[in-house]
């Protein structure tokens, strides 16, 4: 659309109008698209305005086949339907709209020249909400052909009549209409819990107001294909289809332009209420049990609590509002995620307000509410990366973090639900045991953003016994633990020492530079029994995992420094440990070479060296706490 389906700047200026139909219905807009290499699900205005200055910012058409390839090449594209559908699915999201489908080329039987469109749809579980198959192409064979790919193609109208991009009606009709946002998004869902692992075609009738002016547009469209067919560009590939909608618009004078924007806007209005219908009844909210039928007996019923759960906390079993709501069983997780789950209050004062005006006053501006929390972070990427490479993905992740019963704490569950996560590890606090509310960081910033004050509630987090935790554990026997750094040094001990004698992996996150000095305390607690040391190689680290950045790396090897002079015993083992390492001059050398290799930067077409490795001293921390951490992620930022 931005690239490569609207002459400049009706792209721009049609690409930020599409975003605000989908910010009306309710729904968060994310434009994709690829710049230096990298995909963006979500683009910002500057790298829109970048993309749609077509003449002097050339971009790539990609679809399917050339994502992997304009990425290792670093180079810049708008995704087709279904180059959108493939970074779609993988970021998530199920409802994408969009103009006109591609389809089947006129002469199709001949050339065989079909768009990728159609077998995409065929793979990839995403909705498409488009204004029909494109007027230029053979709408009766795209529909059959999308038959043969079994894909659900639904009208959105009273009528099953299929659109024709510029005119509302083809003089085909589908198998099926809807004329809700609810009755698409059941659909959707229905597919889901058959795991069906197709897409949906949803055509929507340009407004009727256009369907005069479509009908002239028709004519010249029918002018374009038969001038294509005469000067060769009908075999062209990817090319031809720019070339007819750039020659339609010459043809009709611009007017197939605003009868293009028109069913565009339409299109992402009704997408945006379908994607909150479909978030609605991922999280219960909706009447999603209408004519169910058979899928009713899959449902179990949710307890109230746990038992042998410690009083002052309760797991919510999949979470619900509505304690007796029906939901699917879930598999063991093989990743649990322990710590922060917390809502970001952000309030940003309006450009006309300065800081000084702020105090001790109220301004206009927007209030915001985030999901946050280093813990729900963590568990929202694993588990992000989890659905999109394994079929049962969605439940492989649980995040255990307490939460109180207020509004906060209804946010927390579900958002954390509308992703697609398990919500059964949330832990809620009773209000008659103890009165601390849901994680919240509240910050106020002025017009241009800067901070200019804020108040954090964490204590419900630092509260966190094992003991809560404990059950949820048992149950799900991760082979992988996962905890922040805002948990209790006495909590993270009893997770380090329960995940040792399972044998599970551990992954420490340290959270902030000040923080990360609980690890070091941890460490003291878990090594007063010192590991075994075997000849000629390194004894297995005390944690699996540990990703700090620079700074927090300089806090954690500062304070275990100062500890192993404080533990004689601990120094000695350390250095055991470093000795069988056997790092040579050869390692330095290399290690030299390496910090002045030159790497491009993804921010800019700059390069940059690694010399942080060496003048920071980054390296030589990182080996150094090789004893203590097998394994050392280190997020080096714009070191």
């Amino acid at each position: 659309l931005v690239t490569h389906g609207m002459p400049q700047p009706e792209n721009l200026k049609t690409a930020l109008s599409i975003e605000g139909c989908v910010r009306a219905s309710r729904a968060i807009p994310a434009t994709i698209g690829i710049l230096n290499g990298h995909i963006h699900v979500g683009l910002s205005r500057a790298q829109i305005e970048q993309l749609s200055d077509t003449r002097n910012f050339p971009s790539s058409k990609i679809s399917r086949r050339d994502i992997a390839a304009v990425c290792a090449r670093k180079g810049n594209g708008g995704t087709t339907i279904a180059g959108t559908m493939v970074i779609a699915h993988l970021a998530g999201i199920k409802v994408f709209s969009t103009g006109g489908l591609g389809g089947v080329h006129r002469g199709g039987e001949d050339s065989l020249d079909v768009s990728a469109d159609l077998t995409e749809l065929g793979r990839t579980p995403v909705a498409v909400i488009a204004g029909g198959i494109k007027s230029i192409l053979d709408i009766g064979r795209t529909l059959e052909y999308l038959e043969t790919q079994g894909v659900p193609v639904v009208t959105y109208g009273r009528t099953r009549g299929f659109p024709a991009f510029f005119s509302p009606r083809s003089g085909f009709e589908s198998p099926y209409n809807v004329e809700t946002p609810l009755e698409a998004a059941n659909i959707i869902h229905h597919g889901d819990l058959l795991g069906l692992k197709n897409g949906y075609m949803f055509g929507c009738p340009i407004p009727e107001e256009y369907a005069e002016a479509g009908e002239r547009i028709q004519r010249a469209v029918d002018q374009a294909v038969e001038e294509s067919t005469l000067n060769g560009m009908d075999k062209r590939g990817k090319e031809v289809t720019p070339w007819l909608l750039n020659r339609v618009y010459e043809l009709t004078g611009g007017a197939s332009l605003e009868n293009n924007v028109a069913l565009i806007e339409n299109s992402a209005r009704i997408g945006g209420k379908i994607a909150v219908e479909y978030a609605k009844l991922q999280v219960g909210k909706a009447d999603s049990t209408q004519n169910l039928g058979p899928f009713l007996d899959f449902a179990t019923v949710v307890p109230n609590g746990s038992p042998g759960i410690d009083p002052n906390v309760r797991a919510i079993e999949r979470f619900t509002s509505d304690p007796d709501q029906k939901v699917k069983p879930t598999k063991p997780a093989k990743v649990v995620v322990v710590g922060g789950a917390a809502v970001d209050v952000i309030s940003k004062a309006d450009g006309s307000s300065s800081g000084s005006s702020a105090v001790r006053s109220t301004v206009p501006g927007t209030v915001k509410n985030y999901l946050g929390g280093v813990a729900r972070n963590v568990a929202e990427a694993t588990h992000r990366i989890c659905a999109s490479t394994s079929e049962t993905g969605s439940d492989e992740v649980l995040l255990v973090a307490p939460v109180g019963s207020d509004s906060f704490g209804t946010i927390v569950r579900d958002g954390t639900a509308s992703l697609g996560m398990r919500a059964d590890g949330l832990l809620q606090v009773s209000p008659s045991t103890s009165p601390k509310g849901t994680a919240v960081c509240n910050m106020v910033l002025d017009g241009s953003g800067d901070l200019i004050s804020g108040v954090a509630d964490m204590d419900i987090i630092s509260d966190l016994k094992f003991e809560a935790i404990l059950p949820v554990l048992e149950k799900e026997r991760p082979s992988l633990l996962a905890f922040d750094s805002n948990i209790s040094v006495e909590t993270m001990s009893d997770l380090c020492n329960w995940a040792k004698k399972r044998d599970s992996a551990v992954f420490v996150e340290p959270t902030s530079v000040v923080k990360s000095s609980k690890i070091v305390r941890v460490l003291e607690d878990l090594c007063k029994i010192t590991p075994p040391v075997l000849p000629g190689r390194m004894s297995a680290s005390t944690l699996s995992y540990i990703s700090p950045n620079i700074l927090e790396l300089q806090q954690v090897y500062t304070y275990l420094e100062t500890s192993m002079e404080r533990h004689s015993h601990l120094k000695e083992w350390w250095w055991t440990v470093i000795d069988d390492l056997g790092l040579n001059q050869d390692y330095v050398s290399q290690l030299s070479i390496l910090s002045r290799q030159r790497i491009s930067d993804p921010t800019s077409q700059d390069t940059r060296t690694l010399d942080f490795l060496t003048e920071k001293g980054v390296a030589r921390m990182a080996v150094q706490l090789l004893p203590f951490f097998q394994h050392i992620i280190i997020k080096c930022g714009n070191a």
